[in-house]
């Protein structure tokens, strides 16, 4: 079976496919489509694709909502490039801190002095004096995998550390340390924090959560960190900021032309998860999620779909996709009694909106006139016998 990438995916992506799939730039009728940062919009989905899967957590770039009514699965990879991402948000830390960069672009215009170099050094490094962050406070804005991980390695820089997220993960919560603050209310976040990081998806509610308003909740110089999307900063309010002395330094992982050469501006060229090691985790959990559910009918890190894992117990499985609407599960189930089949396991999630996932196992080959029997249901969208 074939496998479209739509980007340059790591090596690692066919280890984990395994010798039943071939990974190509090339696929003309793909069971899934694999990618990165490619923007699928505009582009033209092979009606043969079952599934689409992000090596990466943003999914920005895809149409998840039109897919979900196709009946096109969309995974991406939560966690698989967390720690890269964290690294680059402790890095930024110093950055806002330290006037680093400020200083290595002036040590630049140095070349040619000659001898005169370490006197010049000694002289001017005084317009580059900057804070530690020791003992200072880092507010963060979303405690998933990469916010926990950066909220922990602040701990322990010594940073105090408080924490916003009403939509916090058992796991997340279980991850983090005992030691960071939480907060109930986003604005005591912001008037309480030196710096600011946020890790937050972006949506209606969040793009520019930073904005004029927000930002009059800060502490004078506060910094702020975005290594999450670029969308969630109102960038003229943050300009403003940075004029009036109210933001000190902004460091964001996705530029934009108006942010170019503004005084207080650090913009890192989206480096966030650009490591190798961070590439093939994105890889290869992603391979092992299209996988599974092309094989096993089983989804697991959806963005689109609930969660729902059956493991095999039957001769078939039988996967649907359908409307969440009440008695669709029993008009399926109806159709597969009449002709006297046993459903040895089942299990069905809905999305709490518009759509819903079911699995059933049954004790026998569903034969073809049955198949066609549910997918002529007006409630569902998409079947799959495996």
């Amino acid at each position: 079976m074939e496998i479209l990438a739509l980007n340059a995916i790591s090596p690692l992506a066919s280890e984990a496919l395994g010798k039943k799939y071939k990974l190509s730039k090339d696929a003309k009728n793909p069971v899934a489509v694999m990618l990165r940062s490619f923007k699928m919009h505009d582009y033209a989905l092979p009606e043969s694709v079952l599934c689409v899967g992000r090596a990466g957590a943003g999914v920005n770039n895809i149409p998840i909502a039109d897919y979900a009514k196709k009946g096109v699965v969309v995974f991406n990879t939560p966690g698989a490039n967390a720690n890269a991402v964290k690294e680059l948000v402790i890095a930024s830390l110093f950055l806002c801190g330290r006037k680093i960069v400020d200083g290595i672009n002036w040590t630049k215009t140095l070349k040619g002095k000659g001898a005169e170099v370490e006197k010049l050094v000694e002289s001017g490094k005084g317009d580059f004096v900057g804070g530690e962050v020791l003992g200072k406070t880092l507010g963060v804005v979303g405690l998933g995998a990469i916010g926990v991980l950066a909220a922990n390695a602040a701990h322990n820089l010594g940073m105090k550390v408080t924490g916003f997220d009403p939509y916090i993960s058992v796991k997340g919560a279980w991850s983090l340390n005992h030691n960071v603050k939480k907060e109930d209310n986003l604005d005591t976040l912001f008037a309480n924090s030196d710096y600011i990081s946020l890790h937050t998806p972006l949506n209606d509610s969040t793009k520019h959560m930073i904005n004029a308003k927000s930002l009059k909740f800060m502490k004078d110089g506060v910094n702020i960190i975005n290594c999450s999307r670029g969308e969630l900063v109102d960038n003229s309010a943050l300009i403003a900021a940075l004029k009036s002395g109210k933001v000190n330094r902004y460091v964001t992982d996705f530029p934009t032309e108006s942010l170019l050469g503004v005084e207080g501006v650090i913009t890192i060229p989206h480096l966030g998860a650009s490591t190798p090691e961070a590439e093939d985790n994105c890889a290869y959990m992603v391979a092992n999620e299209i996988v599974d559910f092309i094989e096993n009918g089983n989804i697991a890190n959806s963005v689109n779909f609930p969660a729902c894992c059956l493991k095999r117990d039957g001769k078939q499985r039988i996967c649907i996709i359908h409307h969440n609407v009440k008695n669709v599960i029993s008009s399926i189930t109806d159709i597969i009694a009449k002709d006297g089949i046993n459903i040895d396991g089942f299990v069905s999630k809905s999305d709490g909106k518009e759509l819903a996932y079911a699995i059933l196992d049954v004790d026998e080959v569903l034969g073809s006139k049955t198949i066609d029997k549910i997918k002529a249901l007006d409630t569902v969208i998409r079947v799959r016998a495996i």
